[in-house]
């Protein structure tokens, strides 16, 4: 599996999903999470709606990750997972790590062979970027069978200093 770091829009990449940074009730929200819902317009949300009616009565669960098709976005599929928020307690790397690999097991359901990632709980949930890009990086590195069919991980950074942070962790020279 090829791993790219960009810096740039994740409602505009090329990859058969993308990665919703989304709360828990999959409603739409601020940050990555608003800008999905508002790209991906009506559609979206009537998935995540159907979604909060039937198996998610209660939200989708922090660490959890559930597919949807991606209405007006470029792409097949939206994933949804719901990253932890430090401000919250919500502290154990493990519940992050669980956002990444359960996000590639819903790419892997639906036979994605692309899937950008945003950072995960690095925006208003406080958690800090270069933990974050760490726990993806041992995440996304692991060897899974699961995602054998995966060929690329690409994560869509909205700045050049969290792309650093990305390169760093993964081990991807500058330039």
């Amino acid at each position: 599996m090829r791993v790219r770091i960009v810096t740039g829009d994740i409602t505009r990449q090329d990859t058969d999903a993308i990665v919703n940074a989304a709360n828990s009730t999959l409603l739409g929200g601020g940050g990555v999470d608003g800008a999905i819902h508002r790209a991906a317009g009506r559609e979206l949300l009537a998935h995540c709606r159907k979604l909060r009616e039937t198996t998610l009565r209660d939200g989708l669960p922090v660490g959890k990750a559930v597919a949807t098709p991606a209405g007006r976005l470029p792409n097949d599929w939206v994933i949804h997972t719901v990253g932890p928020n430090w401000h919250q307690g919500q502290r154990e790397p493990r519940l992050l790590a669980s956002c990444f690999r359960e996000s590639l097991d819903a790419a892997a359901v639906v036979g994605a062979r692309s899937i950008a990632f945003p950072a995960i709980s690095a925006g208003i949930y406080g958690w800090d970027p270069a933990e974050v890009a760490r726990i993806a990086a041992e995440t996304v590195s692991a060897d899974n069978p699961t995602w054998a069919d995966i060929d690329e991980v690409r994560f869509v950074l909205f700045n050049e200093e969290l792309t650093s942070v990305f390169e760093e962790a993964f081990g991807i020279p500058r330039g």
